[in-house]
């Protein structure tokens, strides 16, 4: 059973309340009909109800009739998501005028559904920036307790005839959000990312902290942050098996990890890697999908009170499909099921 086959018979067996703000746009409705064909979760669409249906019509779709249609215009339905907001941003100064103006925004919308317990999680970004995404989220839905930094993973699927990784998996962060994390913020990607390798890879978590030293082969504040972030991680995540700093081919090799890092439950065996700034993992994975032709799954957003991704703009209706499946996989991990 392949990634997906598995994340989606689990998402068919534990259907969420999913969001789907872009509503009238041709591949989120392609996909949300998709979605509710193979019965993978229940879904959501913010919009017009007449112009999505002739827009399901003009494309030939038979299943979006069975979604959700909610109109961001009826006040009759945002006003209790109006009032949430203020009550929310009300230290920011927000009144009551102004948040029912904003809930007709959408992608704000959709993140007081979910605020409000109405829905599970959201995909968006098919037509919105990335910024605009984040932005909703943040102010309505803002982060895990614990956490005070969102992060981006990608699941490396690697081909068969490479040695490494589990179960020809590995998971790489940050690749996506933060240029260069705190020692703090590092700890608390390794630790939203252990959470994703086990939710969505379907791994135990194996972590190894990057760096180009390993165990003390060189000194620098680099070398250093590496180090204090894994100690760090330690303390807030005890049950975590992770360590570190260490180079990438003491990580995943097991003939080098037990030369340079002999004794670590680590060295040799990570499935999970902690890259230490943004530059180093962007160029990772795209260097690992390019030369070893791997596939790369994401970016998965961690670290948001609830699952929100965001798409490319240039996004296939497959490619929607699979963040959809991916999110509804992390609420489901949110609930322990």
């Amino acid at each position: 059973m392949t990634l997906f086959e598995r994340l989606t018979k689990k998402a068919q067996e534990h259907p969420q309340r999913l969001v789907l703000p872009e509503s009238t746009e041709p591949r989120t409705l392609q996909a949300a009909d998709k979605i509710i064909e193979i019965g993978a979760a229940e879904v959501i669409l913010l919009g017009r109800k007449e112009e999505i249906e002739a827009k399901a019509a003009e494309l030939g779709l038979s299943n979006i009739s069975k979604a959700h249609i909610y109109s961001c215009e009826d006040i009759t339905f945002t006003e209790k998501y109006a009032e949430l907001f203020t009550e929310l941003r009300k230290k920011k100064g927000m009144t009551l005028d102004e948040a029912r103006e904003i809930v007709r925004n959408p992608l704000y919308l959709g993140c007081l559904l979910i605020k409000a317990g109405d829905a599970d999680c959201m995909v968006a970004g098919a037509l919105s920036p990335t910024s605009h995404v984040l932005r909703a989220a943040f102010q309505v839905l803002k982060m895990k307790p614990g956490i005070t930094v969102v992060s981006g993973a990608f699941i490396m699927l690697l081909p068969e005839n490479v040695p490494y990784g589990d179960n020809h998996m590995l998971v790489f962060a940050d690749c996506a959000v933060v240029p260069d994390p705190t020692t703090e913020e590092l700890a608390q990607i390794a630790i939203a990312t252990a959470k994703t390798t086990k939710d969505i890879a379907g791994l135990d978590p194996v972590v190894a902290m990057l760096s180009f030293s390993t165990k003390g082969s060189a000194s620098h504040e680099r070398v250093d942050k590496v180090r204090n972030a894994v100690e760090l991680v330690h303390q807030l995540a005890p049950e975590l098996c992770v360590d570190g700093e260490m180079q990438s081919d003491a990580a995943i090799v097991e003939s080098v990890g037990k030369q340079k890092a002999p004794g670590s439950p680590v060295a040799g065996h990570a499935n999970t890697l902690i890259f230490p700034s943004l530059e180093t993992g962007n160029i990772a994975y795209k260097l690992v999908q390019r030369l070893a032709g791997a596939g790369a799954v994401g970016p998965i957003l961690q670290g948001l009170a609830a699952p929100v991704n965001d798409l490319s703009r240039g996004a296939t209706v497959e490619d929607i499909v699979n963040t959809i499946i991916v999110t509804c996989n992390q609420s489901i991990g949110d609930k322990g099921l």
